[in-house]
């Protein structure tokens, strides 16, 4: 026997249709307290909020911006600024920690932890620059240097793995749009500090310290792709446009102004959309029988179900030998299960080469201008184009791998193959210094490094589960100051020193001592060809998960949380497991459902 609440008079009489909701008033409704903290709660708030916090937190892609600030103003040579900023790659990628306080607390108190991390960091670094302290030791600036990068782990933590979690079915897009608003980070804060500050590159330290502190169904996802399309396009437009033309305070002014309306546009699409979640309660509730009348419901022999079995427990090993025993693929590993993985280990080599090598070049990219001969006004150039190709290369990585996995069961790491060799087009061009050719490097560069991040992430929670995600999403991210410290500290600093030190004429700027500068093609040549040559090695390892993956992307990875059974969802709508209200299966219209059965009889 069932009971069902339901409609109706008495004696197992059919339920009666329930009039439609009245239609109500959208402006009155948005602008009711109520409605107001639906908005405030809900996860499509917490996208745009995570939309603005990864806007600010991509400092760590500027530094080729104030580094020759940072090398001038303490006298370091190109070996001791890249070990600068190898421990600005090694703060912004060491995340464990961030991760595992996000296992145990509220994403908030993840956030406000790197909030105040980036500002004493940064400031500190600011403080030194502009000769308002002592100048410090380089170890003392490389422990503020990480202090203020190790802030955007954070930030990615808090916001980006619980919008992944938000939306288990939608995570290749999920990662391409909140990555690529990381990859646009870097434009946005030229052009605020070229607003705030003009072209003084020590001030851009201050801007980096103090904006992050201040911040603390796929349609939807479509518009949030939209408008980035469009602050990308204005962007680049502003590029074009101030290379061109002088600017005065007051015109930088006013395209910040306008760049800080667009980035407040997503807002919009964040009240469309729990309006129409509202609007869809509102039927459901309308739709929903009377709780008084019961209706007796007689189940058929054919559907009756004997209760399943509980499976016996089993028995306990110890955590070593379940670390070597790991489930099936796209099940909850454990930590250390996904740590010893030979997945997890050709991924970070894989890894390792392809952001080691695209990174490298990003943060020696004034360096590589000067040497090339260009105007050191095209070093924001140079800059603000590898943002905005990088937020393209996230966002078509997000977008274009979902495609694959979802129509054409490709395996997402054969994307991270061609990304990589894609790579070695723009290695190439810098090592061989062809004319006129770095603006061409700068694209393919930015495009290729923010490409790898969503694959990486969205291969790592679909190969080893969403329960441990906050970690190893960020052990996935260490693979980055390893590549850095290797390719950047090791091959291309010690190179580029060594080189200008052949050159006597060149050998020192004004006012440094220990400030070598080199000029020619030969000052990143070697270093170039190494690291093409890591990049294809890194290819080919990635061929290797390919192979392993292969007949588990030709499944249906999603199933489980298409069909409702997923553990992703946090807290709040969809917070008991399931997938949240606006993303279940949705019953068929009342004219196509079937008569019930009342007593194994249709009526």
């Amino acid at each position: 026997m069932v009971f069902d609440a339901g409609t109706g008079s008495s004696g197992g009489a059919s339920p009666a249709s329930s009039p439609p909701p009245p239609r109500q008033n959208p402006l009155r409704v948005i602008l009711t307290a109520a409605f107001a903290r639906q908005v405030a709660v809900g996860r499509w708030f917490t996208v745009f909020a995570s939309l603005l916090i990864l806007t600010a937190s991509g400092a760590t892609y500027i530094f080729g911006i104030y580094s020759p600030a940072l090398k001038a103003s303490l006298g370091y040579d190109q070996h001791t600024l890249n070990t600068v900023s190898f421990f600005k790659d090694l703060g912004a990628n060491l995340g464990v920690l961030s991760g595992l306080i996000n296992e145990v607390t509220p994403p908030w108190v993840v956030l406000a932890i790197g909030a105040a991390m980036n500002l004493s960091g940064y400031l500190m670094v600011y403080l030194a620059v502009a000769g308002r302290t002592a100048a410090p030791p380089v170890w003392l600036v490389c422990l503020y240097v990480f202090v203020g990068a190790n802030s955007q782990s954070f930030a990615n933590t808090g916001a980006l793995v619980t919008c992944v979690k938000n939306f288990p079915e939608s995570r290749g897009v999920v990662l391409g749009i909140l990555k690529g608003f990381v990859g646009l980070s870097g434009a946005v804060y030229t052009q605020l500090y070229l607003a705030f500050y003009g072209d003084d590159a020590k001030s851009l330290i201050l801007l980096i310290a103090w904006l992050p502190a201040a911040e603390t169904s796929v349609d939807p996802f479509f518009c949030f792709l939209y408008i980035s399309i469009g602050l990308a396009a204005y962007l680049l437009v502003m590029i074009v446009v101030q290379r061109q033309f002088a600017f005065s305070r007051t015109a930088y002014s006013c395209a910040a102004a306008a760049l800080l309306i667009v980035l407040f546009l997503p807002l919009c699409v964040v009240i469309k959309q729990e309006f129409k979640i509202h609007r869809e309660r509102l039927e459901l509730a309308a739709a929903a029988p009377p709780p008084h009348t019961i209706t007796v419901l007689e189940m058929s022999k054919e559907t009756e179900r004997p209760p399943r079995p509980s499976s016996p427990a089993p028995a306990e090993t110890s955590w070593v030998k379940g670390m070597f025993r790991p489930p099936a693929r796209g099940e909850d590993y454990t930590i250390l299960q996904a740590l010893v993985s030979v997945d997890m280990a050709v991924l970070f080599v894989a890894t390792i080469c392809g952001v080691g090598g695209t990174l490298t070049a990003i943060d020696n990219m004034g360096q590589i201008g000067q040497s090339l001969g260009y105007p050191a006004r095209s070093t924001n150039t140079f800059v603000s184009l590898i943002s905005i190709w990088n937020y393209a290369g996230r966002v078509a990585a997000g977008f274009a791998s979902e495609a694959f996995v979802e129509r054409w069961r490709l395996p997402r790491p054969l994307v991270l193959t061609g990304i990589l060799l894609l790579a070695c087009a723009g290695h190439l061009l810098i090592a061989l210094g062809v004319p006129r050719a770095l603006y061409a490097a700068s694209v393919i560069i930015g495009f290729c490094f923010g490409a790898q991040w969503p694959l990486v992430f969205a291969i790592i929670s679909e190969v080893f589960g969403l329960k441990y995600y906050s970690t190893l999403y960020n052990f996935g991210g260490m693979a980055s100051p390893v590549g850095s410290y290797i390719l950047n500290v090791l091959v291309a600093g010690r190179l580029y020193d060594a080189e200008a030190g052949r050159q006597p004429g060149a050998g020192l700027a004004a006012g440094a001592s220990r400030d070598k500068v080199c000029l020619g093609v030969n000052c990143f040549k070697k270093s170039f060809l190494i690291i093409t040559a890591a990049t294809v090695f890194g290819a080919l390892v990635s061929l290797v998960l390919v192979w392993r993956t292969w007949r588990f992307y030709k499944g249906d990875i999603y199933a489980r949380f298409r069909d409702g059974d997923g553990d992703g969802a946090v807290a709040g709508e969809g917070g008991d497991g399931r997938l949240p209200v606006d993303q279940r299966r949705r019953p068929p219209p009342p004219e196509e459902e079937e008569s019930t059965a009342v007593n194994g009889r249709k009526e």
